[in-house]
């Protein structure tokens, strides 16, 4: 018979027993990892083990030589898994206790101090190795141990660890004893080398519920554990048959959520694909209609196709610019028009396999469906599993849903377009096509609008006004923005240039474009009033034949003013749409001379006020502040003179630059424009404008909220 594989024995005495009581909350079981840890290194430290479980040969190392790394780590996942056990389960105080058993046919120390009533562990052997049991107890023994030792495996840990599957793969033997108010796992470690292999013996412990292999190989039950911990590959969900029914409407959740604010049809199209791959289809493809033009939809373009192998994406595109899917005529109306045969809705309808009228091939099981938002149809969405004969009902029900939201988001997306398109030519519309250059002057000017898709209220303008010598320019802010900002502008602009080109000076331009302006606003208010007039039956002519209660109205001019207004302005009626704007308007007349330089006359309507920097570093205030325009009929307005010399910079700029803001605090506190300015002199005009608009960015991080514009103007 050959000899027994080489056990570790211990010194006699009385402290290989080790016990704790933790607290039932969720630091149990990083305390319980600890308190192991500290007992192996402390039996290791006093000589109570000899030889660690990696040394094999004919000597043992000397006590505490080694660390106990392999007997600690298998030692503190199962403490970990049973505490946690017990902490999510029974709720109660935990009891742990650590005891070094040593071989079968070993003299019992002297002095031991194990406890009468301590269960009974595994079978009864001829020869048992030396071993550390671990001992795990709560006082909750009608909870049962959770353990997934024989159901199918989950994707990560779930809340209550790895149940029994891993103290099955790591322990000789393991088992569970009750008592009255306690229940204890249990578990034997054996401590021999990683290749040393028992015989079981025979018999059975009546007391405990036994599970494991005796005398399996550490090494192999190592293994096992690895594959254990080892996270396991996700599976797809449309392989789990209970996926549609429990993940469908989270997964449609998800997908409204990165659907919403999309505002590029094209990363809608990026992003269906990738929802869609590999979670419900091996592959997909978006077709995107054309805008429709004269009732007709316009032709079809392959937007994105994407594939769970990447390396197929190129010729599956191919195969479906080939054969483009025929759902995208048969739903279509005969005449072209947008119609067809699903009364829109996205219904998903089977079809051929991509490169199977080629080949002859059938894959798998490929269906498609019209994107269609507001009865409008906008493009088709085709997918196809493999090793299919045909796509679950569920799952085409689901495409449905999910074709749904892919389509409100496209038809967002290119209403978005649409309106950024319109206002961008709106924009440039308002805005001069190039600014003049100023004789001796050197200008330079910066505008960003803040948002793309709505037109500013920001407006500029340099140009020439006869007689010859006089160049203006104006810096003006419109009250709000979008369409009722563009009105407003497009009113102010033609009538400056008109204003100037006649002679009027800059005090006069300005008391003409107030009156314009008033003029306008109570054009536009009757117009509102006749609307809800019209809009609640009342009569509007007061003649025979007309609706009755015209008269009851009184003058149209009238019910715009209220008790005491003296003049128009400041008393529109509540339909009424207020167009006032800020404006900073200018003159510049060369000096004469060949020293550079040129005189300016300018005047500040509500407008951030100009500031003046000289080329030794000092700034000041080029104008004084007066009423915005369109509020008050009863103001004159007023204009100052200076020269501009050589070296000078004069810096205009709206309320966008002023106001910036960061949290509480704002870009101009503390005459803040005016330091940054400051900080400009010897640069050129166009290094002013720069440093002015990086300094408004680096403000705050988040992007400026307010149109952007200055104007730098420079004596060379």
């Amino acid at each position: 018979m050959p000899p027994p594989a080489r056990s570790r024995t211990f010194r006699n005495d009385e402290r290989r027993t080790a016990r704790t009581s933790l607290p039932g909350n969720p630091l149990a079981p990083s305390a319980a990892r600890r308190f192991v840890r500290a007992a192996l290194a402390e039996w290791t430290s006093l000589g109570l083990l000899t030889t660690c479980a990696l040394c094999q040969g004919d000597e043992a190392c000397p006590p505490g030589g080694h660390s106990t790394d392999g007997l600690a780590d298998d030692a503190v996942l199962i403490v970990d898994e049973l505490v946690t056990n017990a902490v999510v389960h029974a709720g109660t105080n935990v009891e742990l206790l650590c005891r070094l058993e040593p071989a079968s046919g070993e003299p019992e120390p002297a002095g031991g101090d194990e406890a009468p009533d301590a269960p009974s562990h595994g079978l009864t052997a001829e020869r048992e190795p030396a071993a550390l049991v671990v001992e795990v107890s709560d006082h909750h023994p009608a909870r049962s141990v959770r353990s997934d030792a024989h159901g199918p495996a989950t994707d990560g840990s779930p809340e209550y660890g790895r149940g029994l599957q891993l103290i099955a793969a790591l322990a000789e033997r393991w088992g569970i004893t009750y008592r009255t108010g306690l229940k204890t796992v249990w578990a034997r470690l054996p401590l021999d080398g990683p290749t040393a292999e028992i015989t079981a013996g025979t018999g059975a412990d009546a007391d405990a519920a036994v599970n494991g292999v005796v005398g399996e190989p550490a090494l192999r039950r190592g293994l096992r554990a690895a594959e254990i911990l080892a996270p396991a590959p996700r599976g797809m969900p449309r392989e789990d048959p209970d996926w549609i029914s429990r993940g469908a409407l989270s997964f449609l959740a998800e997908a409204s959520d990165l659907l919403a604010g999309q505002l590029d049809e094209d990363l809608v199209a990026a992003l269906a694909g990738q929802l869609l791959v590999p979670r419900l289809a091996d592959w997909c493809a978006i077709w995107l209609d054309g805008e429709e033009a004269h009732g007709r939809t316009g032709a079809p373009r392959l937007a994105r196709v994407w594939h769970s192998d990447e390396s197929r994406i190129e010729l599956l595109r191919a195969l479906l610019e080939k054969e483009p899917p025929r759902l995208l005529d048969a739903q279509r109306g005969q005449d072209g028009t947008a119609g067809g045969g699903t009364g829109g809705r996205n219904v998903p309808v089977p079809v051929p396999w991509p490169g199977s009228g080629q080949t002859g091939a059938h894959d798998g099981a490929a269906v498609a469906c019209r994107l269609v938002a507001n009865g409008r149809p906008l493009g088709t969405l085709v997918l196809g599993r493999r090793r299919l004969a045909r796509m679950p009902d569920e799952v085409t029900a689901l495409i449905e849903d999910f074709a749904r939201r892919v389509a409100l988001a496209i038809g967002a997306a290119r209403r978005y377009t649409r309106q950024a398109t319109i206002s961008r030519v709106l924009q440039r519309s308002l805005l001069p096509s190039q600014v003049a250059r100023i004789p001796g002057v050197e200008s330079h000017l910066v505008y960003e609008p803040a948002d793309d898709g709505v037109v500013g209220g920001d407006f500029y303008d340099v140009f020439p006004a006869p007689p010859g010598g006089r160049w203006c320019f104006m810096l003006g802010d419109v009250q709000g923005s979008g369409p009722e900002a563009a009105v407003v502008t497009g009113l102010a602009r033609p009538w400056l240039r008109l204003l100037a080109r006649e002679g009027y000076g800059v005090g006069e331009v300005l008391d003409r474009l107030n009156r314009l302006l008033l003029d306008d606003a109570m054009e536009a208010a009757e117009a509102a009033a006749l609307m809800v007039a019209v809009a609640g039956g009342q009569d509007l002519s007061g003649g025979d034949g007309a609706l009755p209660g015209l008269s009851d109205l009184g003058a149209l001019s009238e019910i715009e003013q209220g008790p005491g207004d003296s003049g128009r302005g400041g008393g529109l009626a509540d339909g009424g749409q207020s167009r006032f704007l800020s404006l900073l308007y200018g003159e510049l007349a060369p000096l004469p001379g060949t020293g550079g330089g040129a005189r300016c006359t300018l005047a500040s309507a509500g407008h951030p006020l100009p500031l003046l920097l000289k080329p030794d570093g000092t700034v000041r205030v080029a104008a004084e502040p007066q009423l915005l325009l369109g509020v008050d009929e009863n103001v004159a307005y007023e204009s100052l003179s200076f020269d501009l010399e050589s070296g000078d910079t004069l810096l205009c700029v709206t309320d966008g630059v002023t106001e910036r803001r960061s949290g509480r605090l704002l870009l101009d506190d503390d005459d803040g424009l005016a330091a940054i300015l400051a900080g400009c002199t010897g640069l050129n005009a166009q290094g002013v404008a720069e440093r002015i608009r990086r300094a408004v960015h680096d403000f705050d991080p988040s992007p400026p909220s307010d149109d952007l514009a200055l104007l730098v103007l420079r004596a060379e």
